[in-house]
């Protein structure tokens, strides 16, 4: 899967991902991490989410990272916040108040651009990657993160050969296949959400199960 992609999934405005309100797992389950408020929470892949505007409301540091520029100016235009740019490396980084976004490749994060992230929220990443990416992305996630961090990852789980990704299925046996050698996971809540979700009733999909973790890395960066 080519960055061009997504470019042209956010040119398009086929963002069917992107939800009008945070996240209702982020909500109810987010206060279980145990994260001290004040903490600085990676947030992958994370197009316009409202999930930041949330965390920054109930006092941590957010730090986005996005590819598509299109999604990063909408979210400080939709949030009528005028952000601070500059260039950093291989980012370009929009800062105001609490929130931090990098404009760039993922995959060119490096540990010191993390080193102050004590917590990791993936709602919308994992799941975007087909298979090989996905290895990538967790060890990536791996290297860069100290140990110690904590968060929340939200997958979905259906046949995929009723229907092709994005959003991808990422079953629980390869969660744990992946996020095992440097994550303690724990199981939050799994729920059958087919009926919430048209696109996926309307190509065949006959099953389609959501998942929460709660996540800790038990290995260092």
């Amino acid at each position: 899967m080519q960055p061009e992609f997504w470019h042209d999934r956010w040119e398009r405005n086929q963002i069917g991902f992107h939800l009008d309100k945070a996240n209702a797992y982020l909500q109810r389950l987010w206060p279980t991490v145990g994260l001290e408020q004040g903490s600085r929470v990676l947030v992958p892949l994370c197009g316009k989410s409202l999930d930041l505007s949330w965390l920054a409301a109930n006092g941590y540091e957010v730090l986005g990272v996005e590819l598509s520029q299109t999604a990063v100016e909408q979210f400080f235009h939709e949030q009528q916040i005028n952000p601070d740019i500059r260039q950093q490396g291989a980012f370009t980084v929009y800062e105001a108040g609490p929130i931090t976004l990098l404009c760039g490749d993922f995959f060119a994060l490096t540990a010191e651009d993390v080193a102050q992230c004590r917590g990791l929220y993936d709602r919308a990443a994992i799941i975007a990657l087909p298979p090989e990416m996905r290895e990538t992305y967790v060890r990536h996630l791996g290297n860069i993160l100290a140990q110690g961090c904590k968060g929340l990852l939200i997958t979905l789980d259906y046949d995929q050969s009723q229907m092709s990704g994005p959003p991808f299925s990422v079953p629980d046996a390869e969660v744990q296949r992946l996020m095992a050698p440097d994550w303690s996971l724990e199981t939050l809540e799994e729920a059958d959400v087919l009926g919430q979700e048209w696109k996926f009733l309307k190509s065949g999909v006959t099953r389609l199960d959501e998942r929460v973790y709660r996540l800790s890395k038990t290995s260092g960066g």
